[in-house]
């Protein structure tokens, strides 16, 4: 009985002994905070002071987990962007550094998923489960640590693929008047984008949520959301989300990039992206310009879009392919941001609000358009028809304004402007409808080899899916070299072309014209009869 307390004193004398070493030990630590306070609050920007060490650029924080960026930084306060709802902020709360600037969560995880600027889930399938982020701001690649473009993005638009091509790494301006097609042909890229082995980012800047809604929709039915990541900003959000989303699809795009992936990123659409930054920079007061927008708002996009590039095989080889958007306003493509954009860019798709009007979709303005870039990466099968192609439809399109007139034209010229008819009918297409590199070459050949030209116009279009129905009968020793830089033989084009012409021997015109035989066993074609003096005298 007497040893119980005596090893009951020992075990709590070593406890007490443990716990003054530990307190001992112990010296704390303070940690200094930067606290500001808000001094005014306008649309989507606050006015801070008391933040002397603060950075350009850096997140603040406001009450309620709010973030801010400070953007204005003054001798005597600072100007800060908000960076969601701020209906609860008042004057005089309290303001924070966080000491970091503004970043985004990247990795494979984001795949199928719809976020906000931030990472913040707008599906309603819970939180991201990434833990990596990047900085939204990032400094472009070095030349010297840029590759040539050399491979084509198929598109699957028969326009842009043979006329106006895009290369992984390129720099491609999609530009038109509202309501002409843009996003549809952004769409439709990514949807091609299926077993290419490309990723698809798409961010929407200040979007109405219904056409948000649709190209969700539209991605999911197609099972495109499987290599898609959505970055979204809604037509009501702050335009702070607006300003920053494009920079943060970008450093998920460049992830993907630095791990040798080959990334397609769209921007629809870079004019809302202007108008918020033009927004922002006159609420905190900042000297306006052309059009006023401030100064720097060629360098906001030459700086976002310079990120865009194709890397040397020693970086992994991958590529980042932008297609900014720009909305025109009454055909002006000399307005401030979009000859900003187009000198920046590496080519430009202009859509015509009169070809669209007529009926002609993808509405593509093929002597509008360029791309300086694509042509190069062009496969070789493509760029023997590419040509020609070109060539005809500018020759139909100028001699098709005569024709509007009456005027009596030669047979060479009805014979140009009714092929330029049937090249028009050819590049036509349907919204979400791809079309496969073998079907597209095997159309555009059978369209410089004037296949079509005997095919009536209200049959083009059953014509044309018959040839690429035939497509898939054309050998796979051929096939292969769709894929590859290898020139087409002539062995090759007269195997396409002659199951191009068997696939549209229904579709030609059939001869009705009766013979009789002649004295000398040989046939010849009825004459008209002559009509009788009797006939003439009634007349």
């Amino acid at each position: 009985m007497s040893t119980e307390p005596e090893n009951l004193r020992s075990v709590l004398d070593r406890a007490f002994a443990g716990i003054d070493q530990v307190r001992e030990a112990f010296t704390p630590q303070l940690t200094p905070r930067e606290v500001g306070t808000i001094t005014s609050i306008a649309t989507g920007i606050a006015k801070v002071s008391g933040l002397p060490g603060v950075g350009f650029e850096e997140l603040v924080k406001f009450p309620g987990d709010l973030l801010g960026m400070a953007f204005n930084v003054d001798e005597a306060e600072i100007g800060v962007v908000l960076l969601g709802e701020y209906w609860h902020l008042n004057a005089g709360d309290e303001v924070e550094r966080t000491g970091r600037v503004m970043d985004v969560v990247v990795g494979d995880a984001l795949l199928g998923r719809v976020i906000d600027p931030l990472g913040q889930p707008l599906d309603g399938n819970g939180a991201v489960a990434a833990d990596k982020r990047l900085p939204i701001e990032r400094t472009a690649p070095h030349i010297m640590d840029r590759a040539p473009v050399t491979v084509p993005l198929q598109t699957g638009l028969k326009v842009i693929d043979a006329l106006i091509p895009v290369g992984r790494g390129q720099r491609e301006l999609i530009l038109g008047d509202r309501q002409t097609g843009k996003t549809a042909i952004a769409i439709d890229t990514i949807l091609n984008q299926r077993d290419q082995n490309v990723l698809c980012v798409y961010c929407a800047i200040g979007q109405r949520a219904s056409a948000v809604a649709k190209a969700v929709a539209t991605l999911r039915e197609k099972g495109a959301m499987d290599y898609t990541v959505l970055v979204v900003t809604e037509g009501n959000d702050p335009p702070g989300l607006a300003f920053i989303a494009p920079y943060a699809a970008t450093s998920i795009a460049e992830h993907f990039m630095q791990q040798g992936r080959d990334v397609l990123v769209v921007y629809d659409d870079l004019t809302h992206h202007a108008r918020a930054y033009r927004e922002l920079s006159l609420l905190l007061r900042r000297p306006p310009g052309r059009e006023a927008f401030p100064g720097d708002i060629f360098y906001i996009h030459a700086r976002l879009l310079e990120r865009a590039t194709h890397l040397r095989k020693e970086l992994g080889g991958g590529s980042l392919t932008a297609l900014p958007i720009i909305e025109t306003e009454a055909q002006n493509i000399s307005a401030y941001i979009p000859t900003n954009l187009i000198s920046i860019t590496d080519g430009q798709i202009y859509l015509s609000p009169s070809l669209f009007e007529l009926g002609v979709l993808p509405a593509v303005d093929v002597g509008k358009s360029v791309s300086r870039v694509g042509g190069k990466a062009q496969r070789a099968a493509y760029r023997a028809v590419a040509g020609d192609l070109k060539l005809a439809y500018a020759q139909f399109e100028e001699l098709e304004t005569f024709a509007r007139f009456g005027a009596r034209l030669d047979e060479n010229t009805r014979k140009i402007i009714e092929h330029g008819r049937r090249i028009r009918a050819c590049l036509k297409q349907a919204e979400c409808a791809p079309v496969s590199v073998p079907a597209q070459i095997a159309v555009l050949l059978a369209l410089t080899a004037e296949l079509f030209d005997a095919v009536a116009l209200d049959q083009m279009t059953d014509a044309e899916h018959a040839v690429q129905k035939a497509a898939a009968n054309i050998p796979a020793e051929v096939s292969v070299r769709f894929e590859s830089a290898d020139k087409l033989s002539d062995e090759d084009r007269k195997t396409i072309i002659e199951i191009a012409r068997q696939a549209l021997a229904p579709f030609q015109p059939k001869l009705e014209t009766k013979t009789q035989p002649k004295p000398d066993g040989r046939s010849k074609p009825d004459t008209p009869a002559q009509p009788t003096a009797a006939a003439k005298a009634n007349s």
